[in-house]
């Protein structure tokens, strides 16, 4: 599968090269020909987007090396730096083409066009739109960010060579030139591409959220088996694109033996992977006795902790009453620091059940 999708990116890759080198080199020719700045700026964002593909395909080489003693969970996070670099490529080149735009409304030059330069210019758009959705449609398929940001970026690229066509016709029908500050438009267009894709990249590296649809998937497949009483804490950690781990606890009956415990547990890991990918490093597991008098006191334990906004979930409840122990853990939002959220339940709870020793663990509202 890895092996698949590394040849579709650098496949992919390959023609994104081909086309961008080819529109680069003729849309150079014409802007030089014609003076005009717009389009000598288009060639050269052009030229960025090749150097973009080839630094997606040394992403995708790296990342998909096997895992060593070093890297023990693989290589897959390069493809987040290579995302990076080529940010940091489309950001550059709409810096410096702002610079040349702005050095062009200071002073104008006199642009001409031709028919064929300005047909040249037509095909690039038609060009640019079936390499942004082919690319994209790519990405998307295998789960390639740099692929999805390039394709993304021709398809803006198509846009703004739209505009400097335009630009041309204003100018052939009418001689009024808008070269230079088309240039800008184009200028703050990529220069806006680029802070949205190094945005993007960094989330994708500081580890953000997991998807909302694959963490209920897992939780949904866990509850359905008869002993799970409830799936908690589920964290997923990613490793570069399809390569995800995970953990969880599970709410499960007091009276389960080790043996049931781990046949179960080795049992949904199996199905979790089978079903979504994702590797289930650890599955932990809560005592459940809330029947009876400890359920009473769960459900009012319950109701003083929830009373609270930032409180989003209580779970994991066990009472042992011979022993007066109580623990459970709380899921707070990150409206409230956590001592603070602790010092506050210890207080209320325990004044309401002052017989018991508390241990109340604060949880991390990480996974939908």
């Amino acid at each position: 599968m890895n092996q698949n999708r590394e040849q579709i990116i650098v496949r992919t890759s390959y023609v994104g090269i081909a086309v961008n080198i080819l529109l680069a080199a003729f849309k150079a020719i014409v802007g030089l020909a014609s003076h005009s700045i717009a389009v000598v700026l288009d060639a050269v964002n052009n030229l960025s987007d090749a150097l973009s593909s080839v630094i997606t395909i040394l992403g995708a080489k790296l990342a998909g090396k096997k895992p060593d003693r070093k890297h023990p969970l693989g290589h897959g996070r390069i493809e987040y730096i290579s995302a990076m670099i080529v940010s940091a490529i489309v950001l550059y080149a709409g810096i410096t083409s702002l610079v040349e735009s702005v050095k062009k409304i200071i002073e104008p030059d006199e642009v001409s066009y031709t028919t064929i330069s300005l047909v040249i210019i037509g095909v690039a758009v038609v060009a640019k739109i079936l390499l942004g959705r082919y690319v994209k449609a790519k990405g998307e398929s295998v789960g390639s960010g740099a692929l999805v940001a390039s394709g993304t970026d021709a398809m803006s690229d198509a846009i703004l060579s739209f505009a400097v066509l335009v630009t041309a016709l204003v100018y052939t029908f009418t001689g009024i030139s808008l070269e230079a500050y088309v240039g800008v438009i184009i200028s703050i267009f990529i220069i806006k591409a680029g802070i949205e894709m190094i945005s993007d990249t960094i989330s994708d590296i500081l580890g953000k959220r997991a998807d909302e649809e694959v963490s209920k998937t897992i939780k949904n497949l866990l509850v359905e088996e008869p002993e799970v009483l409830g799936a908690y804490d589920l964290f997923l950690h990613n490793y570069g694109p399809d390569r995800n781990y995970g953990s969880v606890h599970l709410e499960l009956p007091e009276s389960m033996t080790v043996r049931e415990v781990d046949t179960l547990t080795r049992k949904v890991q199996a199905k979790i992977y089978k079903e979504t990918g994702v590797i289930m490093t650890g599955v932990g597991v809560y005592s459940h006795n809330s029947d009876g008098e400890a359920g009473e006191i769960r459900n009012k334990v319950q109701k003083i902790v929830m009373d609270h906004d930032w409180a989003l979930q209580m779970h994991g409840f066990y009472l042992d009453m011979d022993a007066k122990d109580m623990r459970f853990d709380v899921v707070m939002s990150f409206d409230i620091d956590q001592h603070e959220g602790l010092d506050i339940l210890y207080k209320e709870v325990g004044e309401a059940f002052p017989d018991y020793k508390l241990h109340i663990a604060p949880d991390i509202d990480i996974t939908d």
